[in-house]
């Protein structure tokens, strides 16, 4: 059986950058440990839906037509990875900003700007300069994967889209084909709107509503 667009897959996988085979990122426990990941991460199994743009472009691509329960490979260029580095994403940021929030730059430090995640790629003087693109921005990847099953239980699918925009919540109950969902967090109604419809479309699911606990 093979999946195709809009199928719910569960996707066992782990990332490498090809020219240096560093692992970024996996759903595989051991792995990550071995290759010193985030160890405050959960690693498990992932559930998407193919071709909806849950995974990275490339690799969302190569799944369609794919078999379930078979290991497979594949290269992604960086162009339908993270994208190639833009030098509109270098920003100069002045000290005094900085300093405002009591920390003190050097070259190499993360650092998050209204919600926009950088690094610090020089210091001197008052000049600040930050890179704003990925970490992995003009980088090739490789990918290793199995699609252990195709997920069709509707809660488990609701579940799933908020797990990947990490939205929080209480409770996903389905009754006659109608989901009634309760987050942890209030959202905007604007974003509600399109979370419900989304959920909806994806879910087929007749109805869908959220509120907050």
């Amino acid at each position: 059986m093979t999946v195709k667009k809009g199928d719910f897959i569960e996707l066992a996988y782990t990332g490498t950058v090809k020219d240096t085979g560093k692992v970024f990122d996996t759903t595989d426990e051991k792995v990550a440990k071995e290759n010193e990941l985030n160890e405050k991460a959960s690693y498990k199994p992932v559930v998407v839906a193919v071709g909806e743009g849950h995974l990275i472009k490339g690799l969302d691509k190569f799944i369609e037509g794919k078999e379930l329960e078979k290991e497979y490979s594949t290269e992604v260029n960086a162009e339908d990875a993270f994208g190639k580095k833009s030098a509109k994403l270098l920003k100069l940021i002045p000290m005094k900003l900085f300093k405002q929030q009591n920390i003190n730059p050097f070259p190499g430090l993360d650092i998050n700007v209204d919600g926009s995640f950088g690094i610090v790629r020089s210091v001197s003087g008052g000049r600040i300069i930050v890179d704003f693109n990925h970490p992995l921005a003009s980088h090739d990847l490789q990918y290793k994967f199995k699609i252990n099953k195709l997920v069709i239980d509707k809660k488990e699918q609701a579940e799933a889209i908020l797990k990947l925009l990490d939205i929080k919540f209480k409770e996903v109950k389905i009754e006659e084909n109608k989901a009634d969902i309760k987050l942890e967090v209030e959202l905007p109604k604007e974003v509600i709107t399109k979370l419900e419809e989304d959920i909806k479309r994806l879910t087929k699911l007749q109805d869908v509503t959220i509120t907050k606990q």
